[in-house]
């Protein structure tokens, strides 16, 4: 599948989802004291959300992605992260095994999220640890236990403007040892209304050996509903070893356990 057909019928499958979700505008509105709280996602930006899923909330971010690198397509989907609130300011996250076209799936991935610092209305900070365990097909896992560790953090500018970033430190395994990959990233989000954002973002790995990979990446994300959320964004590769162009979409959504 070429970036141009992708990006056609990401488009088509977003507004499938909107009119299937969307609640007809003849609908009553629901009483604004039993709304929940939006949905805050770790997707579609590179940098984790500084925000931990609320206790006993249940959430599933998902989506599909097209690459192109040196002149390779390569699509994979669902790319979910299943994400439980545990406990006030802490989080399980589940990654299940992504579905790489022509390669098979990837490896999965468990961890915590753990909020470290959360000013009302001001700077936040968390930390995510996760460790990847060696289950996927043979082109795509690492063959290891990897671990990974970040530490997202977020201040708003105005009720429209925030910044935010994320630094991070991963050891995949390569040719049976870990090897250090550290990573930084910066991003600049709009409130555009109350349901609908966008973001510029700037990604820059640096591995242990090689060139690093520096990144431009733009997206937007519209919450359908409280609890429901569509994002599309895209990215461009800024140095040599970065791949080319990658755009994709995906489809979010939580809901309360035990009645939550």
């Amino acid at each position: 599948m070429s970036l141009s057909q992708f990006h056609s019928n990401a488009v088509w499958a977003l507004l499938l989802i909107g009119a299937c979700v969307v609640p007809p505008a003849a609908a009553q509105a629901p009483d604004a004291s039993n709304t929940p709280a939006p949905i805050s996602t770790d997707r579609p930006a590179v940098t984790d959300s500084s925000a931990v899923v609320p206790k006993g909330v249940f959430q599933a971010e998902n989506g599909m992605l097209d690459t192109d690198d040196q002149g390779r397509s390569t699509f994979d989907f669902p790319e979910t992260l299943v994400r439980v609130g545990i406990a006030t300011g802490t989080e399980l996250r589940f990654t299940a095994p992504d579905y790489y076209q022509n390669a098979g799936f990837g490896d999965v991935a468990a961890g915590i999220k753990q909020q470290l610092y959360n000013a009302q209305g001001g700077f936040q900070l968390a930390v995510v640890v996760t460790l990847s365990f060696p289950t996927g097909a043979a082109r795509i896992t690492s063959h290891g236990y990897d671990p990974s560790l970040q530490l997202p953090w977020s201040h708003p500018l105005s009720s429209n403007w925030t910044v935010a970033g994320m630094l991070s430190v991963y050891a995949p395994t390569q040719n049976g040892s870990h090897v250090v990959i550290g990573e930084s990233t910066f991003l600049i989000d709009r409130q555009l209304t109350k349901a609908w954002d966008a973001f510029t973002e700037y990604a820059g790995d640096f591995p242990q050996s090689g060139g690093p990979r520096h990144l431009l990446h733009f997206g937007t994300a519209y919450k359908i509903r409280p609890r429901q959320q569509l994002d599309m964004h895209v990215g461009v590769g800024l140095s040599a070893a970065a791949v080319d162009r990658f755009v994709g979409i995906g489809y979010s959504f939580c809901f309360g356990l035990a009645g939550r």
